[in-house]
């Protein structure tokens, strides 16, 4: 039996150390050697709840399916692990101090009579491992890292950059991914268009975080589903749906009404809900679904729902947008899509988008007096319902190249959880970092232009 050592102080609550560390998935974030890290059995991190966690080799990789044996919620954390190389145990101990929390961490390794020769011969190498992996679980909960800016080299450069939407793209930007540490527990966070794709996902990760979950969708069916689902797969029971067609502007004003009558501060909005249109059509209201969902909607919900994010401490608005918009350059006139001889479904979604980027920067101008950050992301191509539905050929032609929903929601979550996230406001995000608004020099806008579209959507039709 090889047995290691080691404490670390760090300036946070045991509360907040102990939910982060409690949950193995963020082994990848502070231990060098973790590569992949999953959780195997659904709901609360409790006695019982299994994770996988892959671990690098000198040569090859080592598989451990590690099992909660004991939890003392704030105080401690003892876990087995089992691979084919050996068995290991973890203890994990915490003691609040008048500084934050001291954490000692022991762990024990059993090898087989095989190869007990080589536990004596790896001691020291597993010591420094120990050593290291606890020293990035410090740095991880220190949680202070810098906001990556936007790299001045890419700037106006298409083909280098719409090669970072794929999935290689992702990978490559997740090798300089910061751990997210930061507690979200107990946060009021909002989220349109969570019964699929990157809503679902982000509810999903949000919920596991223990946020507190308003989620917006238009059918009741879907809705007690879906909030069913992320209940069971989350453990958090405070995820509750609300519902709106938020193509409908009369549903959109109930809804503000409603949530406005709540009067819960609301930490961070997610203006999700999307879907691209394929033929024109209108709303019953009259107005074409492009417009009246993709920017109308988003314009109207965030305008309505500020004084409830006035009320919050560190309020955030995030808008998806998309890479679509690299294409378009800001045109009011033709925001409405009423031209239906010439109609494109693509070219409305990326010029509606192109708008709410254009407001993105507005709001964060406007509302920074008031403490509001207001960010964008757009996912890079993700394989979503939204894709597979209404782009099929683009699909056939990039699948083995789109990244998964969890890749593109990504930037969500981070950009609704990371504290150094709060640092920025008005700028748009992809793979955690800040990227350039416009790739082509045709597409940017003039100062009159930006005027005209908030003219625009201040006098529009309910």
């Amino acid at each position: 039996m090889t047995v290691l050592n080691e404490t670390i102080e760090v300036a946070r609550p045991a509360n907040e150390a102990f939910r982060y560390i409690s949950d193995f998935t963020t082994t990848t974030e502070w231990d060098s050697t973790a590569l992949r890290a999953v959780k195997l059995t659904p709901g609360a991190i409790e006695i019982g709840t299994q994770f996988e966690v892959v671990c690098a080799l000198p040569v090859g990789s080592l598989t451990l399916i590690y099992t909660i044996e004991e939890l003392q919620t704030d105080r401690l954390i003892v876990l087995s692990g089992k691979s084919r190389l050996f068995d290991i145990k973890d203890t994990i101990y915490f003691t609040e101090t008048p500084e934050g929390t001291r954490i000692d961490y022991q762990a024990e390794f059993f090898f087989g009579s095989l190869l007990k020769p080589l536990g004596s011969l790896s001691q020291k190498g597993l010591e420094q491992m120990g050593r290291d992996s606890l020293a990035g679980m410090a740095e991880a909960l220190k949680d202070e890292f810098p906001l990556k800016l936007e790299s001045k080299r890419r700037r106006e450069n298409l083909l280098p950059e719409l090669s970072l939407f794929t999935r290689l793209g992702y990978r490559l930007g997740k090798k300089r991914f910061h751990p997210m540490s930061t507690s979200v527990e107990n946060k009021h966070m909002v989220v349109t268009g969570a019964s699929a794709g990157l809503g679902y996902v982000t509810a999903r990760e949000l919920g596991r975080r223990g946020a507190r979950l308003t989620l917006v969708m238009r059918d009741k069916e879907k809705a007690r589903q879906t909030v069913s689902e992320l209940i069971v797969e989350t453990g958090n029971t405070n995820i509750a749906y609300e519902l709106a067609d938020l193509s409908l502007m009369a549903d959109v004003d109930k809804l503000v009404s409603r949530l406005i009558k709540r009067g819960d501060p609301i930490d961070v909005l997610v203006n999700n809900a999307g879907a691209l249109f394929n033929p024109r059509a209108e709303t019953v209201e009259g107005l074409e679904q492009s417009y009246a969902l993709l920017l109308l909607s988003p314009c109207r919900l965030t305008e309505g729902l500020k004084p409830l994010l006035l009320k919050a401490s560190e309020p955030r608005v995030i808008n998806v947008v998309s890479g679509g918009m690299y294409s378009q350059k800001l045109d009011v006139d033709a925001l409405p899509n009423s031209n239906g001889n010439s109609y494109s479904g693509s070219a409305a979604y990326a010029r509606e988008k192109r708008a709410l980027m254009v407001l993105t920067e507005e709001w964060a101008r406007e509302w920074a007096k008031d403490g509001i950050a207001v960010n964008a992301m757009h996912p890079g191509w993700a394989d979503t319902p939204g894709v597979q539905n209404a782009l099929p050929a683009f699909r056939k032609i990039t699948r083995s190249v789109l990244r998964s929903a969890e890749e593109g929601a990504d930037t969500i979550i981070w950009l609704a959880v990371a504290k150094e996230a709060a640092q920025s406001s008005g700028k748009l995000f992809l793979d955690r970092e800040e990227r350039t608004t416009h790739l082509m020099k045709k597409t940017r806008e003039t100062v009159d232009e930006r005027r005209k579209l908030l003219a625009f959507l201040a006098i529009a039709p309910v």
